[in-house]
């Protein structure tokens, strides 16, 4: 008698894409934890940084898929030189400015095809922006 094996027939389950990943820098903490909460809420990986050289160095050794900054970071530095440095050895990674201090940018200041997002701002407002930068429904 000869007997197939059935599970031989079934294909192999395909892997599941992982998460795209967020970078998140901010100086304050509280807005810092709120805003990776909203991107981990959305299903997103969340890196986090409190300024532009501890986020250097976590673009040196992660894969982000974007890039969301405040403008103004401790240590003296700036979302605007970090987003800059991203974009040299990333072209492509989308990048969200925000700022409490600020209502816009001025003309050339920010990278190409940037986003900018004032402060005060909702989580599912920069959820949602998340979603149509990434490709998400």
């Amino acid at each position: 008698m000869i007997q197939l094996a059935c599970a031989a027939l079934v294909p192999p389950p395909v892997p599941a894409a992982p998460p795209e990943t967020v970078l998140v820098v901010e100086d304050e903490a509280v807005v810092r934890e709120l805003a990776a909460a909203a991107f981990e809420d959305e299903g997103y990986r969340v890196l986090t940084a409190a300024d532009a050289h501890e986020a250097g160095r976590i673009l040196q050794r992660e894969r982000v898929d974007m890039l969301f900054t405040d403008i103004d970071l401790a240590r003296n530095t700036d979302g605007v030189t970090l987003a800059r440095a991203a974009r040299r050895h990333r072209p492509d990674l989308p990048v969200v400015y925000t700022s409490g201090g600020r209502h816009r940018l001025a003309e050339g200041e920010a990278v190409a095809d940037s986003v900018f997002v004032p402060k005060p701002y909702r989580p599912s407002e920069i959820a949602a922006l998340a979603n149509r930068i990434l490709g998400h429904s």
